[in-house]
Parts: C-alpha cells; sequence; structure tokens
C-alpha cells in the first residue's frame, strides 16, 4: 500500500500537526511506501502580500496543484491522507483524487466543515450559527478580529460546501473520539457510515511519575481563548494552589495574561515531559468541542491524574472518577473544588494516575493508531474498487 500524505505547516504551531508528523514517522517505521506532500506557511513573508497570498491559495493554488499531479504522477499513491490543507495546498486537490480514482482520507483534527473559525467558539462560549450554511456569520460577528480573515474564512467554509469538495471527494474522514464522530456524522454532510474513529498515539514512556510528589498543578495547552485558561487562573486564586502554565516557544499567545502568572517556556517534547512529571495532576479547562485532548492523554501516559471540562471530547478521555475529574465547562469554582480535592487525597491521586496510565497503554499506543489506519485505508480503497 503506497500512502501520500499532504498537510500544510501552520506559523503558530499546535499539538495536531505535532500529532500528523508522528503519524508519518510511524507509517515510515512500519516499512510501507511513504511520501509527503507539504506546504509552509512560514515560508510566506509576514507583510500584507504575505496574507493575500495565504488567502489566495486557500480558493486555488495553482503551482501546488501542479506540484500535487505530479506527485500523483510520479508516487502513484494508493491514498491520499490530507491532513490540513488550508491555506497553501487548497482542497481542490481532492476532485483530482476523484478523476484518478484514488480515494482520499482526511483526518478531521478541528471542525473546518462546519465553522469557518473551526472551533465553534465566539465570544467565550459555543456558537454554532454557521451551521446550515450561514457561513455569512463568521463575516457578521468578525470571528477572527480581522474583518479580511474573516471574511476569507467565511468563503472557504462557503466554497467547500457549496462544490462539496469534502463531502463528495473525501472518501473517509477519520476522527479521534466519539464525540468528534458524532458531531461530524450530524453536521457535516458525511455519513456515519464514512466517519472512522482512530485515536492518536501518543510516546508512551518507559517510566511513570509519581504524582503524589507533584509541586504544582499544569496546564499545557495552547494559550488562546477557548482553551479556558481564564478559568484555570480564577480557579488558582479561589484553592490558592500552586498553577503553573506551559507554553511551547514556537506557540502564539492570544490571551492576555496576569503579570504575576506561572509560565514555563519549552522547546520540545522533552521539556514538556519534565513539566508533567513535576505535576501533581494537569487541568484542561476547556470551553469548546476539543476533538481529542492530546495533553490529557499525554499526561495520562505519564502517570498523573486529569481534572477536565464535561465537554467535547474531553468527556470522552476522562472516565469521572475512574482516571480523572470532570467538572463542569467555564466553572472556576467547581475545578478549584476538583482541583482541592485530589491535591489533598494523595492516594486518590495515584489510583486515578495508575489508571490513566493504563488506559494510554490500552488505547493510545502506536501499534493501535497504524492498525486503525491501515483498516481506514484499506475500506477507502475497498470503496474506491466498486466505483
Amino acid at each position: 500500500m503506497r500512502i501520500l500524505y499532504a498537510y500544510n505547516y501552520h506559523r503558530g504551531g499546535n499539538g495536531s500537526l505535532h500529532a500528523t508528523e508522528r503519524t508519518v514517522r510511524l507509517m515510515r517505521a512500519h516499512g510501507l511506501p511513504i511520501e509527503e506532500f507539504t506546504r509552509d506557511s512560514r515560508d510566506l513573508e509576514q507583510n500584507a502580500w504575505g496574507r493575500i497570498t495565504a488567502a489566495a491559495s486557500a480558493f486555488y493554488a495553482p503551482e501546488a496543484i501542479k506540484a500535487f499531479r505530479r506527485t500523483l504522477d510520479t508516487f502513484k499513491p494508493d491514498v491520499v491522507h490530507a491532513y490540513d490543507v488550508f491555506p497553501l495546498i487548497s482542497p481542490w486537490i481532492f476532485p483530482i483524487c476523484s478523476r484518478r480514482n484514488i480515494p482520499v482520507v482526511m483526518t478531521c483534527d478541528d471542525y473546518f466543515v462546519t465553522c469557518p473559525n473551526r472551533n465553534h467558539f465566539r465570544q467565550g462560549s459555543i456558537c454554532t450559527k454557521c451551521l446550515g450554511g450561514h457561513e455569512y456569520y463568521a463575516i457578521v460577528h468578525n470571528c477572527r478580529k480581522n474583518l479580511a480573515e474573516s471574511i476569507t474564512l467565511s468563503m472557504y467554509s462557503t466554497m467547500l460546501r457549496m462544490f462539496k469538495l469534502v463531502t463528495r471527494h473525501v472518501s473517509r474522514l477519520i476522527v479521534s473520539s466519539e464525540f468528534t464522530g458524532q458531531w461530524m456524522a450530524e453536521h457535516s454532510g458525511i455519513p456515519a457510515s464514512r466517519i472512522d474513529l482512530v485515536s492518536h498515539s501518543i510516546d508512551l514512556p518507559e517510566t511513570v511519575a509519581d504524582p503524589g510528589n507533584g509541586k504544582y498543578v499544569a496546564f499545557g495547552a495552547r494559550f488562546v481563548p477557548e482553551k479556558g485558561i481564564d478559568t484555570f487562573l480564577e480557579a488558582s486564586r479561589i484553592c490558592r494552589l500552586p498553577f503553573r502554565l506551559s507554553r511551547n516557544e514556537g506557540f502564539f499567545v492570544n490571551v492576555d495574561l496576569p503579570p504575576d502568572a506561572e509560565i514555563v517556556v519549552t522547546k520540545g517534547r522533552k521539556d514538556l515531559e519534565e513539566f508533567y512529571r513535576s505535576a501533581r495532576m494537569l487541568a484542561i479547562p476547556g470551553k469548546w468541542f476539543e476533538t481529542f485532548g492530546l495533553v490529557g492523554a499525554e499526561a495520562m501516559s505519564l502517570g498523573i491524574p486529569v481534572v477536565g471540562s464535561r465537554i467535547g471530547a474531553i468527556a470522552n478521555l476522562i472516565e469521572d472518577g475512574v482516571d480523572g475529574l470532570l467538572f463542569e465547562p467555564d466553572n472556576p469554582g467547581d475545578l478549584a473544588s476538583k482541583v482541592s480535592r485530589l491535591w489533598n487525597d494523595i492516594e486518590l491521586c495515584r489510583r486515578l494516575g495508575r489508571n490513566g496510565r493504563a488506559k494510554a497503554l490500552r488505547l493510545w499506543n502506536p501499534q493501535s493508531h497504524v492498525n486503525g489506519l491501515l483498516a481506514a485505508y484499506s475500506r477507502a480503497i475497498d470503496d474506491a474498487k466498486r466505483v
């Protein structure tokens, strides 16, 4: 089976891109013939011309599409696995694959099919106004807080829907949680029969930490409003325990932080693992529909318990009282209560950590991820043969 991976690197960085790179490494390690077709937004000029280039390429990228055709000609893949193709590849590569009867499998790490802003989050709460062909609300509410960007994303989503670039030309959609699978089946126009649940894999450390010796409550997500940093910081003021935030040096900061916030800047996986190992627990105070919760899975793999919002995929990630605790989203008092309970009950902390580690070994190991992807690819290829 020959697999072509297509994806775009983003300037701001995110966990889904790291997961994509991990998948490609895993498939190569299994000896499969692999080729990558990538573009990098970091190559764009940091000015108005760069933004115009990105916007134009999102709708149609002639150079990338021509290069993609050449890659299909030379590599001759059995299946194309696409991740995020915005903005420099463009979704017009999908009809090209359809015309050649090459199935496309696409991973859904955000809500690009159902929300122009990709997160169903606006002004501090969940927003679904663009569902059902109402993408213009992204312009009305200026969801990107930049009118040009809001217009671009609104028109991009409208293009996807009107030309059915995903619903018609993507053979199978891969999701990493039950919640996301159900959401996409109900709202994307893609039937449940074409949606496959394949959890992400994570790097599983050989040794675990002892959360009973942890020195702080950790936060390890991107610094954006939907991740609930304000809830995290307010909970710290309520329960008066040490709270620390971790930020990758390459990720953007899109929230205002108080001057006394304790922030650890990490440069890579090793730094982040050390940050987790020194924590008593990890908090995931997100306010949006997470598609998986990668930071939670990583902490659980180290035996660190997780306290998370009962919303989106986080409610799938954590079994309340078994391998973590759930609290009501956007409720710092409830988060503070759950954090205090776990901080003061060392045995509970260790038990939840052990159970989280067992779950990580069972569900998020590399072999399970590879097996799930290969099964999805095989189904896509079989579907193409029946056309």
